[in-house]
C-alpha cells in the first residue's frame, strides 16, 4: 500500500478526542483498531448483503501515532471473498490540526464472516 496515497472508499471520518488518549497524550491503539473495524465491517456488510461479524485480524501495523484533534480517515478495499468470509483491507490517515494534509497512521487486514438471523455463518452473495 502506498505511503503517500490512501487506497479504497473513504468509509469512516471521525475526531479523535481527549478522552481517547492514554498517558502519553497520544490516542489509544485500540481505539484507531475499533474505528477500522467499524470500517471494515461496513465495507464487509455491503459486500455480504447483509449481518457479518469480526472473525480475525490478519495483521495491523502502527507507523504513526494520532494525535487529539487529528481527523481519523479510513478507508476500505474487499480484498478476497470466500464462501462465508470476507477479508477487507483498512487503511487510517489522520489530518493533522483539521487542516488538508494528512499522513498514515496504520493499517491492516481484517476478516469478516457472513451471518444469517440465528447467527450462523452463511455463504456470501455472488457479486
Amino acid at each position: 500500500m502506498s505511503a503517500t496515497e490512501s487506497q479504497g472508499t473513504l468509509t469512516v471520518r471521525t475526531l479523535a478526542m481527549p478522552a481517547d488518549t492514554n498517558p502519553a497524550g497520544d490516542i489509544f491503539g485500540g481505539w484507531v483498531m475499533s474505528q477500522m473495524d467499524i470500517a471494515g465491517s461496513i465495507a464487509a456488510v455491503e459486500r455480504a448483503e447483509g449481518r457479518v461479524a469480526t472473525v480475525a485480524v490478519e495483521a495491523m501495523t502502527f507507523i504513526s501515532p494520532v494525535k487529539v484533534g487529528d481527523i481519523l480517515c479510513v478507508y476500505t478495499t474487499v480484498e478476497k471473498v470466500g464462501t462465508t468470509s470476507i477479508t477487507v483491507a483498512v487503511e487510517a490517515w489522520a489530518r493533522r490540526n483539521r487542516l488538508a494534509g494528512r499522513v498514515k497512521v496504520t493499517d491492516g487486514r481484517f476478516v469478516y464472516v457472513a451471518l444469517d438471523d440465528e447467527g450462523r455463518k452463511r455463504p456470501v452473495p455472488p457479486k
